[in-house]
C-alpha cells in the first residue's frame, strides 16, 4: 500500500472526530438583541451573555443604540429580543402588540455627573432643583439628544422643573452614553448619565457624581420577545429562553455578580 493512502487513512479517524466537535457549533443559533447604549458600553453585556451562551448554547448579537432607536428597529421586525430601560414606552411597546409581555430584570440609577468644583452649585439629592439652576445659568451641559432611555428620563426631569428653555449652554449630541461622557469630560459639561456607564468610564477627567439620591432618579430596565404574530421569522423559541435565562436565579445572580472596581453595577429585581 502506498505511503499516501497510509497516512491519509490515519488521519481520518481525527478529521472525523474534529468534524463532529464542530458540527454543533456551525448550527449553533444566533438572535439579534436590540438594546440601549448603557448595557454594552457599562461592559454588562461581555460578561452577561457569554454565561448564557454557555447556559443554551445560543448567540447574541448585539445591536446597542437608544432605547427609541431600539424600539423602533424591533418595531420593523429586525431584532428578536428587546433589552431596554423606558418603562412608559415599553409598555406603550406591548399595548400596539410588538410584544406579549414585558419583563423586568434589573434596575440601577441615574446621576448628574459635573465638574468637580460644580461651578453652578448643583450638588446634593434633588434633580429638578440642580436642572433649574443649570438653566437659569445657562451652564453647559451635553444631552445624549438620542430618543434613548436616558434621553427620555432627562426631558422628565427638564418637565418636572418646568423648564422649556435649558439655556445657551445646552448641547445634544445624538449620540450614545460613552460619547456624551467624553464630550462632558473634555469640555468641562453637565451630563445626565446612567450609573453603570459611569462606574465604567475610562475618560472621567475633572468630573465627579454631584447629584444623586433622589428616588426619581431610579432606572428600570426590562426585556421583551418581538412578537411572532407580528413578524413571524422572529426566533421567540431562543429569545423567550434569553427572557427565562436573565430573569432565572441563574441570569439574576450573573447581573449581581458584575462589578467594576468592587462596585455593582446593576441590581437584579425580576421578581419585583
Amino acid at each position: 500500500m502506498k505511503l499516501a493512502t497510509l497516512l491519509r487513512r490515519a488521519a481520518l479517524p481525527a478529521l472525523l472526530s474534529a468534524t463532529a466537535w464542530l458540527a454543533p457549533m456551525a448550527h449553533a443559533e444566533t438572535i439579534t438583541m436590540a438594546s440601549t447604549t448603557s448595557t454594552e458600553q457599562s461592559g454588562l453585556f461581555s460578561h452577561l451573555l457569554p454565561a448564557f451562551k454557555k447556559a443554551t448554547g445560543t448567540d447574541i448579537k448585539v445591536v446597542a443604540q437608544g432605547t427609541g432607536q431600539a424600539l423602533d428597529m424591533a418595531r420593523r421586525g429586525d431584532a428578536d429580543v428587546l433589552f431596554v430601560h423606558d418603562q412608559a414606552a415599553e409598555e406603550k411597546f406591548v399595548a400596539e402588540g410588538y410584544s406579549k409581555k414585558r419583563y423586568p430584570v434589573m434596575y440601577n440609577d441615574f446621576v448628574l455627573i459635573g465638574p468637580a468644583d460644580d461651578p453652578a452649585g448643583v450638588k446634593g439629592d434633588d434633580i429638578v432643583a440642580a436642572l433649574s439652576k443649570l438653566a437659569q445659568q445657562n451652564a453647559s451641559f451635553i444631552s445624549r439628544g438620542d430618543k434613548s432611555g436616558t434621553h427620555a428620563a432627562e426631558l422628565r426631569f427638564w418637565k418636572s422643573a418646568g423648564v422649556d428653555d435649558m439655556g445657551k449652554g445646552y448641547k445634544a449630541c445624538g449620540c450614545g452614553m460613552g460619547p456624551a461622557l467624553n464630550m462632558a469630560s473634555s469640555t468641562g459639561a453637565y451630563v445626565l448619565s446612567d450609573r453603570g456607564t459611569w462606574l465604567s468610564f475610562k475618560n472621567p477627567g475633572n468630573l465627579k457624581i454631584l447629584v444623586e439620591g433622589d428616588k426619581r432618579l431610579f432606572n428600570q430596565y426590562g426585556v421583551m420577545v418581538v412578537n411572532p404574530e407580528k413578524f413571524p421569522h422572529v426566533k421567540a423559541k431562543e429569545a423567550q429562553q434569553f427572557v427565562d435565562w436573565v430573569t432565572s436565579p441563574a441570569g439574576q445572580d450573573t447581573i449581581a455578580s458584575y462589578k467594576v472596581n468592587g462596585q455593582q453595577l446593576f441590581f437584579p429585581n425580576a421578581d419585583k
